[in-house]
């Protein structure tokens, strides 16, 4: 849950800074680091964490202005800040949730508590993964739609529909279309009619007496030249040269 999560630290205080950078870099995340509250401020304006852990007694400005600054600024207002804090008392919680914080962490640092707080506290901003009903309805579309494509390819081989005419046919759009070949099959809808043909010109060679030309123009192919090539470039070896061997496998 916290790999890729960019965080911002901000601590006056050397060792605590670096155990904590230490600990959330295992983790995964991306980590930034302040030393004062108008760092703070700075640093979040130019990067954009999804989160701040920030010291709330520093010299200069403290933790609290700093997140008053923040919560001011339409920049940087919809970042959380948990607080770091070494003695909470119940009045500072109150100031500091005041002052826009939404949670505390104590020191010395527990860091199970960290990540867990973390964890909770990222999971709002982030949406939801898809459930597995969705996703298996998701996956049921993306079949159908991919076969109900292949069925119109492979009975049109010689003069197939274009990707607009196939997504009108199949009652979606290119885009999702083409994103269910991905899924499916793991490549494009032209690498996939492109592969189809060669199979079928494979098998017309093998087990037919049309003469090459023929073949070329029965998987779409108008140029004997241009088949012969990208037969070649499929197989390795030319048509007639495949029609002479007739090898028995791919």
């Amino acid at each position: 849950m916290l790999n890729g999560a960019r965080i911002l630290v901000v601590d006056d205080v050397d060792s605590d800074r670096y155990l904590l950078t230490h600990y959330l870099q295992r983790q995964g995340c991306r980590v930034y680091v302040g030393v004062d509250g108008q760092d703070a401020f700075q640093k979040a304006v130019a990067v954009q964490p999804d989160i701040i852990l920030m010291d709330v007694r520093m010299p200069g400005c403290d933790g609290l202005t700093a997140c008053r600054l923040l919560g001011d600024d339409a920049r940087t207002r919809d970042i959380p800040v948990i607080f770091l804090t070494a003695a909470a008392s119940p009045e500072e919680r109150v100031e500091g949730l005041r002052a826009g914080a939404v949670d505390y962490i104590i020191k010395p640092f527990d860091f199970e508590e960290v990540r867990l707080r973390l964890v909770i506290h990222l999971k709002t901003l982030r949406p939801p993964e898809p459930t597995a009903d969705l996703a298996q309805q998701q996956s049921r579309l993306d079949r159908n739609l991919f076969e109900s494509a292949r069925k119109q390819l492979m009975s049109r081989l010689d003069s197939p529909p274009d990707l607009a005419q196939l997504a009108q046919s199949t009652g979606t759009s290119q885009r999702r279309l083409s994103e269910a070949f991905k899924k499916c099959v793991g490549v494009t809808i032209f690498e996939f009619l492109r592969e189809e043909r060669m199979k079928e010109a494979r098998h017309l060679l093998a087990s037919t007496s049309l003469d090459i030309q023929a073949i070329a123009l029965e998987v779409g192919f108008t140029s004997g030249a241009n088949f012969a090539t990208a037969f070649r470039e499929r197989f390795g070896m030319s048509p007639s040269a495949f029609r002479r061997d007739r090898p028995g496998q791919e």
